[in-house]
């Protein structure tokens, strides 16, 4: 069974478009993609991995385009808008009555993540190079669900040492991953991180 194009209502009349794997496990996951600014968007190759891994456990699996990105409506809004599509990906997925949905990005989709995952009750959430030498994730508030954090040992925009400080703030018990030789953008080690990703899902 392959992912199927679904389009679902955020705020202010904005329309966003994603792309759902209906799952088997009752287990799902809102997957949220890197900068619309750089060209970020659900077609991104670690937003992929995240799909993959997911959809090989047989989750169910909903990625989507952030407002002003692909055929989803509206522009950027700096984080904020962002915030409520989260939501909005989240209560799509509710409608599925899955058991347990859990929250997982990517770059930016870490960050949106971060600043909204109070809004929702989630049962876990896995961060991806969260960019913290590019965007304000202070203050830190706990985050008590967050299950695993993964970051490159080559990640300028996620450097490793700053990523675990974080790590220690938002749930000392979170575990916390580092792949040697990746980069930011995880070429040639996207195999690697769905094996660590499979151990967390």
């Amino acid at each position: 069974m392959s992912e199927q194009r679904v389009a679902f209502n955020s705020d202010h009349g904005i329309i966003l478009e994603g792309l759902l794997f209906e799952g088997t496990t009752g287990r799902g996951v809102v997957i949220t993609h890197p900068h619309p600014l750089y060209g970020g968007d659900m077609s991104n190759i670690v937003v992929e991995t995240i799909q993959n891994t997911y959809q090989k456990k047989g989750h169910t699996t909903l990625r989507f385009n952030f407002r002003g990105m692909g055929k989803s409506t509206g522009s950027y809004d700096d984080g904020n808008g962002e915030q409520a599509d989260v939501v909005a990906a989240f209560n799509f997925l509710k409608e599925k009555n899955l058991q347990a949905i859990d929250l997982a990005g990517y770059s930016f989709g870490s960050w949106v993540i971060a600043q909204m995952v109070d809004r929702i009750t989630t049962d876990s959430v896995i961060m991806v190079s969260p960019p913290t030498a590019m965007m304000k994730f202070e203050p830190a508030p706990p985050i008590p669900n967050l299950k695993l954090v993964v970051t490159g040992s080559r990640d300028e925009y996620a450097p490793p040492d700053v990523v675990e400080k974080l790590v220690h703030t938002w749930n000392p018990a979170t575990g916390f991953a580092v792949i040697n030789g990746a980069d930011h953008f995880f070429y040639g080690h996207t195999d690697k991180l769905s094996t660590i990703l499979l151990k967390h899902t």
